[in-house]
């Protein structure tokens, strides 16, 4: 996913259908300059982690 399209879902009132290594997730924050995204598993906010921007998917 490119950072200018992580960005747009974090900031849309919509949920969008993300999934990162095949599971469905929340982005919390992107990092442009590093590019990559703060994310936790849906329904598991406790499970933040911070990954690469290519590993998510939008489907």
């Amino acid at each position: 996913m490119n950072t200018q399209r992580a960005q747009e879902i974090v900031e849309s009132p919509d949920m969008v259908d993300v999934t990162y290594n095949g599971r469905p997730i929340y982005i919390q924050r992107v990092d442009e300059q590093n590019e990559t995204a703060r994310i936790f598993p849906l329904g598991q906010p406790e499970n933040e982690q911070e990954v690469p921007l290519a590993n998510l998917k939008e489907h």
